[in-house]
């Protein structure tokens, strides 16, 4: 174990990185479940995808993430929190897409690793990268093979090294086979002659252009007309364009938990039945931590800086009065005035924090404090130790300096060292974070500062205002079980529904309320206008200090949308091809014989533009912006030329070329030729397995259960 505890540090780039692009061969039996008896519905629920016609079942999926996840416990992760884990599901559902998607490649390839490589991989002169990562000796740089082979050797006795090697073990055959797949398609990619040539061309020469543009918002949508057929016509010739993602649309009303008058008034008596103990208490922090809802912070502060609710009570300085109830930020408060004391207004100091860690406790944290105090006192320089001891390295390399600060801006014992303690003095404080040697080199002329104690009780709902409230919601959603009852009782009760669109299966979150990943998940298994119920089909979810009843509003599945759902985008396109056809007509007749751009300018009323230094490969122009059609058309000109109008993004244009320049950063050609090959390769690797993937039919179904 000794051994395995070594490699645990290391273990957090490998698990982030090389999970995430690797197939997971750490299986550990048969998880497909289910049995001969369950019923086929049952079956059908509990299917978490298919891809190309091979169902996953959601026991096998999450069984690869609980795998994964001791994995992560056994390289040192002890808390798994949940963003983690769904970085995990999210790991798993890679692995799976990529072993169904590239398996049947793999296989009808013949690429295979040997267990002979797979030796020559871990033992052999060139290490996989992943034993390199685990096992480099940092002082040497060098793969430590004793450590190697002594790890090797404790999955003789120890279950855990064993589990962990078998994973990565997996981990090196899984990217040697991928490594193979991918060199195969890259090194099949050639560079021709003609595309270095073409490429070349694109980029040798460059131009300088004027151009006027008719803008398409200058004819009025009114004067053209876009028919249902024009519509249709247009979605049937494009309707590739047109693919969608499944999302959702929901309503819902949102009945708020909040305190009630009798909510109110109990925590006012809850209160006031401590002034009468906390004004006789002799240990009035104690009393406040055992019955305020927020401890006590123990700080001093001028009349100024005190809440102006109690700053005339504390300018009177009696400490035996209570002072309240009165009620602050939702809160019922009660006051004593602990302390009257002249204190540094502000103060300026340095400090060496020694911090416990893996090697050194807390005593021992103690013990190397003092002894480096003593240092100090016997004439070692302070910051050259806060530079070299200190684990606060923000201010290590300041030399310890914090600077100036006023009270209450530090931890508690931290401020009360620098506080009560005097300029000049070298002190050490206790806190959390560990031992802190406190040279303090200044202070500002002391103030009058009061210390007050104060208990608060916070006004919340209490269980009965929230069993009424949900009562209320319940209500609600028995009358109103329809979309039309839905909408006609918050018309008429003149209630705020919230509207979101376009939900998406896997979404997170939902303005407003908090932790809706429930909601969204019932939303994608509701009809058209139902109710939303959740698993126990009840039809209210508990949000926070929210109760919700919703509906599903609109639903659009995964493949096309309808032409209904894109008429509005298409009406705009074809108004604007419309309006080209206009402007081109009145443009050609205004302008026909003129053989420069100034003519016509006056002719057209346009004020001519200007684009410098455009090639083939250029994004945008002056002005007007993306234009790929007038880019290609100027670039193909030859200077002097007029062009003939040109229809754009944004309007219409007419252009004249004045100049054509020679691109001095063209490439030669074995430069082109080697760009090009790296980026042909670099692509390969990464659009091979999009290709692979876009052909596959995958259904994910995960928003049902995560």
């Amino acid at each position: 174990m000794s051994v395995l505890q070594t490699l645990r540090d290391r273990a957090g780039t490998l698990l982030a990185v090389v999970i995430g692009i690797s197939l997971l061969g750490f299986i550990l039996g048969d998880f497909l479940g289910g049995g001969g008896n369950r019923a086929r519905a049952q079956q059908k629920y509990y299917e978490i995808a298919e891809i190309d016609g091979d169902k996953i079942s959601y026991q096998e999926f999450d069984q690869r993430v609980q795998n994964l996840i001791e994995i992560y416990k056994i390289t040192g992760t002890a808390t798994i929190t949940e963003a983690i884990s769904e970085s995990l599901r999210e790991q798993i559902w890679e692995q799976l897409v990529e072993e169904r998607v590239l398996g049947d490649q793999i296989r009808e390839l013949g690429i295979d690793v040997s267990s002979e490589e797979v030796e020559s991989l871990v033992l052999g002169n060139n290490p996989h990268p992943i034993v390199q990562q685990l096992f480099t000796n940092q002082q040497t740089g060098m793969v430590d093979r004793s450590t190697l082979v002594n790890f090797l050797k404790t999955m003789e006795y120890d279950p855990q090294a064993k589990a962990y090697w078998l994973f990565i073990e997996d981990e090196i055959v899984s990217t040697q086979t991928k490594s193979k797949l991918n060199n195969l398609i890259a090194k099949g990619l050639y560079v021709t002659g003609k595309q270095i040539e073409f490429e070349k061309n694109l980029t040798s020469q460059t131009v300088d252009f004027s151009y006027v543009m008719k803008n398409y918002a200058s004819v009025p949508d009114t004067a053209v007309n876009v028919t249902r057929a024009d519509i249709e016509k247009y979605y049937n010739s494009n309707r590739k364009d047109y693919k969608q993602s499944a999302a959702r649309d929901i309503e819902y009303v949102s009945f708020d938990v909040i305190a009630s008058e009798e909510d109110v008034k109990l925590t006012e008596q809850s209160i006031i039945s401590s002034m009468e103990e906390f004004a006789a208490t002799e240990n009035p922090v104690q009393f406040i931590n055992l019955t305020s809802d927020i401890r006590h912070l123990e700080v001093y502060l001028t009349l100024e800086e005190l809440p102006e609710m109690i700053s005339d009570f504390a300018a009177k300085e009696d400490l035996n009065t209570v002072y309240g109830p009165y009620v602050e930020e939702e809160t019922y408060k009660i006051a004593r005035l602990l302390d009257v004391a002249l204190r540094p207004d502000s103060v300026h100091v340095r400090h060496i924090l020694i911090s416990p860690n893996e090697t050194r406790t807390m005593e021992g944290a103690a013990a190397e404090a003092d002894s480096l105090i003593k240092m100090i006192k016997g004439g070692t320089d302070f910051a050259a130790l806060a530079v070299m001891m200190s684990d606060d390295q923000g201010s290590a390399q300041l030399g310890g300096d914090l600077g100036w600060f006023t009270e209450g801006q530090m931890v508690t014992p931290f401020n009360n060292a620098c506080f009560e303690n005097k300029r000049g003095d070298l002190v050490i404080a206790e806190t959390s974070f560990g031992y802190h040697i406190i040279d303090i080199i200044d202070q500002s002329p002391s103030v009058k500062k009061y210390h007050v104690g104060i208990i608060n009780h916070v006004i919340e709902p209490s269980s009965v205002t929230y069993q009424n409230i949900y009562s209320e919601a319940s209500r609600f959603a028995g009358l109103n079980n329809t979309y039309e009852k839905f909408n006609k009782a918050v018309a008429d009760d003149n209630m705020n529904k919230k509207v979101a669109s376009d939900v998406t299966p896997e979404q997170k979150e939902l303005a407003g309320l908090e932790s809706p990943r429930s909601l969204v998940m019932a939303l994608f298994e509701s009809k058209l206008n139902s109710i939303i119920l959740d698993r126990s089909e009840q039809a209210v979810f508990e949000l926070g200090n929210k109760f919700i009843v919703a509906y599903c509003s609109g639903i659009r599945e995964e493949g096309f949308a309808s032409v209904d759902d894109v008429e509005s985008d298409i009406r705009y396109i074809l108004l604007n091809q419309k309006k080209a056809d206009m402007l081109i007509a009145d443009i050609t007749s205004k302008t026909g014989g003129m053989t420069n751009i100034e003519d016509v300018s006056s002719s057209l009323d346009l004020a001519v533009q200007e684009a410098t230094a455009i090639s083939f490969s250029s994004f945008s122009i002056p002005v007007a912006g993306i234009e790929p059609a007038v880019i290609s058309t100027a670039t193909s000109m030859k200077v002097g030329e007029l062009s003939k109008p040109v229809r754009g993004n944004n309007g219409v244009f007419v252009l004249a070329v004045n100049n054509v320049n020679d691109n001095p950063a063209v490439q030669t050609d074995e430069l082109l030729k080697s760009r090009l090959t790296t980026n042909y390769q670099m692509r390969a690797v990464y659009e091979a397995f999009q290709s692979f993937r876009d052909m596959s039919e995958i259904v994910d179904k995960r928003y049902k259960f995560y």
